[in-house]
């Protein structure tokens, strides 16, 4: 019987593990160079990735690693993920050793717990996961684990090196037969493979050695994409039944095209239904917008991921009938109730997730784990996320803003790009009435008209428990401990209102005397203050541009008056502003503070940090000036 190649095990794999060399596996064998900036030291890697079939692979990997100090502790943490229909974990040996390199402990993949992939409806994905016990730092492990892949859409990377993490030794190597091939992308490195070949097959080999670490900084995000790595694609691939051509994004459109032929029908009598929904629609943008309320109030998001289930939507008349989907379904079912009503739209595949770096235009691969909608206009195309029940009407928000998204059309894909982050697409603004009593305690009313990604926030603080809201209240908005509280959701013309509604047992910030000290603002428009600016290599990230505006009016107390007021201020870098001023009202005996914070762009590239740091400090200044008020 002729054996599948899935099931063998590649001759060339067991030529390379014969010749491996491991080092010394005591600490004392790691070069002082090494260390500096390090918590972990990769010792030795030796990764082989052999494609046998265009549907067909085999992965072994061999890796030992020294986590010096508690700092590295993330790494005791060994996870693998597995799905037993497209990606199979065979095998798992982990060893375990002292400083001196004695071994002190060893794993199988029988000792792992496996777990699954999501929260979400259906999932295929599983994960087998261990901490390994660490008695004492330094300590090393040692890990073999094989992977057989069934499908070839997605392809494993090399990851050279990340933050905090020394390289001492590390290969990569990958086989694939010349009919097949494959592309590669360097990423934040120069490190051409050394390519060998023969009748059948050619092999790219990666190779380091001696790598001092990277320091991590703060808020550098999504350090895969952007350290040191080495990106695979196929050419020609398969998963399931599909065979595609990946060596274009058009003709990666065509694949996710040719999966979801048939899916997007609705009956007679649903189509009628959406029809008499937008026909008193003054224009096409009205009806989209209709539609898209409609789907945002009754339907919800879940996840459901089976087999090809990633990629490959359910018929619109099941979400329909269902009243939920993911974003696949979500979006095939928002496609079909256009298609319904006579407009025309395009799924748009996206790497989602905060501030993610857009795919490279000139390397098509499978680099998308979110799809959304494009309804192309005259003017400005209309973008919608259809999993958000809280998404402004053609705002995308920071999932998936600032991305290149790869358009589904008739005739394939179209790389393109979504829109740009906008401070006015994310307005948080707050109207706080305070009234103190003589003793210093009172009552806070703060009404937030709120527009972007603050309604994510708000509307998920509404949802929780009276324990956790209080608790962000505190700590996650800045605001003094309340004796009660209450909070009021409202709608008001296309903005989310909330009131919250505090009793304080003490509004100033101290009281000297006959005298009260009091912030102009009764929460944190700034929240921490940002890291130290020296020497940073990586682009700082805000989640999101914004504008926020604050007007505070404090009631004074009977028989008190103002003592001092905070000078105005104004601070200005090209990346954002901030103005402030305080005054007092003699008709109403209260004292008014107008504050408006704007940041314009949230990445910030390193060479600028310092400019935006400084801003911020100096905002952070101005936030600690004081009203004081006096009893006369």
């Amino acid at each position: 019987m002729r054996k599948s190649p899935l099931l063998m095990v590649p001759s060339l794999l067991l030529a390379i593990w014969s010749q491996a060399q491991l080092p010394p596996l005591a600490v004392s064998a790691i070069p002082d160079s090494l260390k500096k900036n390090a918590s972990v030291i990769k010792r030795y890697e030796n990764s082989f990735f052999e494609i046998t079939d265009i549907d067909r692979g085999y992965l072994k990997t061999h890796e030992v690693y020294t986590i010096l100090n508690e700092d590295g502790a993330s790494r005791l943490n060994i996870t693998e993920q597995f799905d037993n229909k497209f990606f199979f974990l065979e095998n798992v040996d982990i060893r375990v050793y002292d400083a001196t390199g004695k071994q002190i402990n060893k794993y199988k993949k029988k000792d792992m717990m496996t777990y699954g992939g999501s929260d979400g409806l259906i999932d295929d994905n599983k994960y087998a996961f261990i901490r390994v016990p660490a008695p004492s730092y330094p300590i090393t492990i040692e890990t073999v684990i094989e992977s057989k892949f069934k499908g070839s859409l997605f392809l494993p990377s090399y990851s050279v090196i990340v933050p905090d993490e020394g390289i001492q030794q590390s290969t990569f190597a990958v086989k694939v037969p010349k009919a097949l091939d494959l592309r590669y992308k360097e990423q934040q490195i120069k490190l051409p493979p050394t390519v060998t070949e023969d009748e059948k097959y050619k092999t790219y080999t990666w190779s380091v050695s001696n790598l001092a670490a990277i320091k991590s900084e703060p808020n550098a995000v999504s350090p895969e994409s952007r350290y040191p790595r080495i990106i695979l694609a196929a050419n020609r691939f398969k998963m399931d039944d599909y065979e595609g051509d990946m060596s274009s994004w058009k003709n990666l459109g065509l694949w996710y095209n040719n999966l979801h032929k048939g899916l997007e029908v609705l009956p007679d009598d649903r189509k009628a239904f959406l029809q008499n929904l937008v026909k008193d629609a003054k224009d096409d943008r009205e009806k989209v917008r209709l539609v898209y309320d409609y789907l945002q109030k009754n339907f919800r998001y879940v996840s459901i991921q089976l087999g090809i289930g990633g990629w490959k939507s359910l018929p619109a008349t099941f979400t329909d009938q269902k009243k939920y989907g993911d974003c696949k379904g979500l979006t095939n079912y928002m496609y079909a109730a256009l298609r319904a009503v006579g407009i025309k739209s395009h799924p748009a595949l996206i790497n989602a997730t905060y501030n993610k770096e857009p795919v490279d235009p000139n390397f098509p691969m499978s680099g998308f784990n979110h799809v959304i909608l494009c309804v192309p206009q005259p003017k400005d195309s209309i973008w919608l996320e259809c999993t958000s029940k809280t998404n402004d009407f053609g705002v995308l928000g920071v999932f998936t803003e600032n991305r290149n998204a790869l358009l589904v059309t008739e005739e394939g894909g179209v790389l393109v790009s979504t829109p740009r982050s906008n401070s006015k697409d994310n307005l948080f603004n707050v109207l706080t009435k305070v009234t103190i009593q003589p003793d210093g305690s009172g009552k806070l009313v703060s009404t937030f008209r709120i527009t972007g990604e603050y309604k994510d926030v708000i509307g998920d603080l509404m949802e929780d428990k009276k324990d956790d809201q209080k608790n962000f209240i505190i700590n996650g908005m800045g605001f003094k401990q309340p004796d009660e509280f209450n909070l009021i959701k409202k709608e008001a013309a296309g903005k989310m209102e909330t009131e919250l509604e505090m009793v304080v047992e003490k509004v100033p910030e101290f009281i000297a005397g006959n005298k009260m000290f009091l912030s102009p603002r009764q929460y944190k428009m700034t929240g921490s203050i940002l890291p130290k600016s020296e020497d940073r290599k990586m682009d700082y990230f805000f989640h999101n541009p914004y504008q926020k505006n604050d007007t505070t009016v404090i009631q004074l107390p009977e028989g008190f008056s103002v003592d001092a007021l905070p000078q105005p201020k104004e601070i200005k870098c090209p990346m954002a502003s901030y103005i402030s001023k305080c005054w007092f009202d003699q008709d109403t005996k209260a004292v008014y503070s107008a504050t408006t914070l704007v940041l314009n762009q949230h990445r910030i590239p390193a060479a600028e940090y310092p400019a935006i740091k400084k801003f911020f400090d100096e905002v952070a200044l101005d936030d600690a000036q004081r009203i004081v008020i006096k009893k006369q």
